[in-house]
C-alpha cells in the first residue's frame, strides 16, 4: 500500500501469514461485528482508522504501526499482545466509547528524550517534564490492575512502564492521563500517583494536581522512572519490603528491614535456621500500625549461630494476615560476593549482595541486543543484601545485569529467561 491507499474491512478478519509493511495509506476497520487481527508474522501498519461503534477487535499476533492509530469507535482489546509505535507513531482521539483494552499485553513507544518539556510521547497518556537528558526511553502502558506483594489493593484499569537510559536525579514532573472506563470502582476525587521498581512493592507518591473533569494525576519532584499507576490510599499497594540485610557486628548479627506505606501491621517475628528450612522464633518487634512514609526496624541477634544461617521476617496484621519477606543467607566470614539464583529462572530471580561497604548501585537489564529492559537504583548496606528480579515481563532469552557502585566498580552477571 502506498500513500493515497485505502483498504477498509467491513467486518472483516485481518489475517497476514506473508509480509504486511504497509509505507502509505490507511487501513480501515469498521463494521459491528467482531473481528481479529492474526496470523503467522506481524504485520507493519502505517494509519489505521478504527471506527467499530459497538464492536471490538481483537489482536490474535503483535501489530507495529508507524504513523497513527485513530479512535472513532468500538473497542481494541490487545488480548495479550503487544501494539509497537516505534519512535513516530501515536494514538489519536481516545475517548470513553473508542480506546485501547486488555488484561494483558501493552502498546509501547522509544523516543530520545532531551530535558523534555510536556512531551507526551505516542499520546500515550504520560507527559514528561525534566532538565535532564533522559536519553532513549520505552514507554509501555499496559490495562492490568496493579496488586501488591501481597496479592490484594488494586488500582485504575491503567499503568505505565517508563525506563529511560539516564535514570538518576531527574527532577521529573508526571501528568498521567485515564478514562473512566478504567477507574475499576475507585473513587478519581482520591486517586493518586504510585510507583514500583519491581511491579509488586508500591509507594505512594501523592499529587500536586488532579482534574476528575479532565482525568489527570500529577506529580512533580520524581527522581527515578520505573513503573507507575494510580490508586488510593485507602485501597492498599503499599512497599511492604523496602530493604533487607544483615550485618555481622562482633559475635552478633544485626537484621535490618524497612518497610513503606504500613497499614494495619502488628508486628514483625524474626525467624532464624541453620538450614533454610527448620526454623525458630528469636523475636518479636511491635510495628508501627500505620504510616505514610518509610519506617526502618533492627533487631541485633545477640547469639547467631556459628558459620552461616538463615534469617527471615515474618509481618502480622492486626486482622490475621501476614506477609513474609525473603529469606536471606547470612555469612560472617564471606568477603565480597554477588550471586542471582535462581538461574534460569521463569518468573522471579533474588540479587544477593555480600558487601563490606554500603553504597548506592544502580542496577540495570540488557537483552541480547544490548537494548536496555530495566534499570533501578537501591540502596545496600554493609552485609548481605537480598534484591527481587523479576523477569516474567520480559521475552525468554539471555540478559546481562550490570551493577554499578558509586565509585566505578561494576559487575556483570548473565541471567537466562527460560
Amino acid at each position: 500500500m502506498t500513500p493515497g491507499t485505502a483498504l477498509t474491512l467491513n467486518n472483516i478478519s485481518f489475517q497476514n501469514d506473508g509480509v504486511f509493511n504497509q509505507t502509505g495509506g490507511t487501513v480501515a476497520f469498521t463494521g459491528a461485528t467482531p473481528t481479529v487481527v492474526n496470523g503467522n508474522s506481524v504485520p507493519a501498519f502505517y494509519d489505521i482508522d478504527f471506527n467499530k461503534p459497538g464492536g471490538t477487535l481483537s489482536l490474535q499476533t503483535d501489530i507495529t504501526i508507524n504513523n497513527g492509530l485513530l479512535f472513532i469507535g468500538g473497542l481494541l482489546d490487545l488480548n495479550g499482545r503487544v501494539i509497537s509505535l516505534g519512535t513516530n507513531g501515536l494514538l489519536a482521539n481516545e475517548s470513553e466509547n473508542s480506546h485501547i483494552m486488555g488484561t494483558s499485553g501493552y502498546v509501547q513507544i522509544t523516543q530520545l528524550l532531551n530535558a523534555p518539556s510536556a512531551i507526551n510521547p505516542g499520546q500515550l497518556g504520560a507527559t514528561i517534564t525534566s532538565s535532564q537528558d533522559l536519553g532513549l526511553v520505552n514507554i509501555r502502558r499496559g490495562h492490568q490492575s496493579q496488586i501488591n506483594n501481597s496479592g490484594s489493593g488494586s488500582s485504575i484499569l491503567r499503568y505505565y512502564d517508563i525506563i529511560p537510559t539516564n535514570n538518576t536525579a531527574l527532577n521529573a514532573f508526571l501528568h498521567l492521563e485515564y478514562l473512566d472506563a478504567e477507574l475499576n470502582g475507585l473513587n478519581e476525587n482520591n486517586l493518586t500517583i504510585w510507583r514500583s521498581n519491581d511491579n509488586i512493592n508500591w509507594t505512594n507518591f501523592g499529587r500536586v494536581g488532579n482534574s476528575t473533569t479532565l482525568n489527570y494525576v500529577e506529580k512533580n519532584g520524581i527522581n527515578e522512572l520505573a513503573r507507575f499507576t494510580l490508586s488510593t490510599i485507602d485501597n492498599p499497594l503499599p512497599l511492604r519490603w523496602s530493604s533487607f540485610n544483615t550485618q555481622c557486628l562482633s559475635g552478633q548479627v544485626r537484621v535490618n528491614w524497612k518497610t513503606e506505606q504500613e497499614q494495619n501491621t502488628k508486628s514483625f517475628t524474626i525467624k532464624r535456621s541453620a538450614d533454610g528450612r527448620n526454623w525458630i522464633v528469636i523475636t518479636t518487634v511491635p510495628a508501627a500500625g500505620y504510616s505514610s512514609s518509610s519506617i526502618a526496624y533492627s533487631y541485633t541477634d545477640p547469639q547467631p549461630l556459628p558459620g552461616k544461617s538463615y534469617y527471615q521476617v515474618y509481618q502480622q496484621d492486626f486482622d490475621g494476615r501476614q506477609t513474609v519477606s525473603p529469606v536471606l543467607l547470612n555469612q560472617c566470614d564471606v568477603e565480597d560476593g554477588l550471586k542471582v539464583y535462581p538461574n534460569p529462572t521463569a518468573n522471579t530471580s533474588w540479587i544477593n549482595i555480600q558487601s563490606t561497604r554500603s553504597s548506592a548501585i544502580m542496577l540495570r537489564l540488557y537483552d541480547s541486543k544490548g537494548a536496555l529492559v530495566q534499570q533501578r537504583s537501591e540502596n545496600i548496606q554493609n552485609g548481605n543484601n537480598q534484591l527481587e528480579l523479576h523477569m516474567d515481563h520480559v521475552a525468554k532469552g539471555i540478559y546481562s545485569l550490570v551493577i554499578s557502585w558509586m565509585d566505578g566498580q561494576t559487575k556483570v552477571v548473565k541471567v537466562i529467561r527460560d
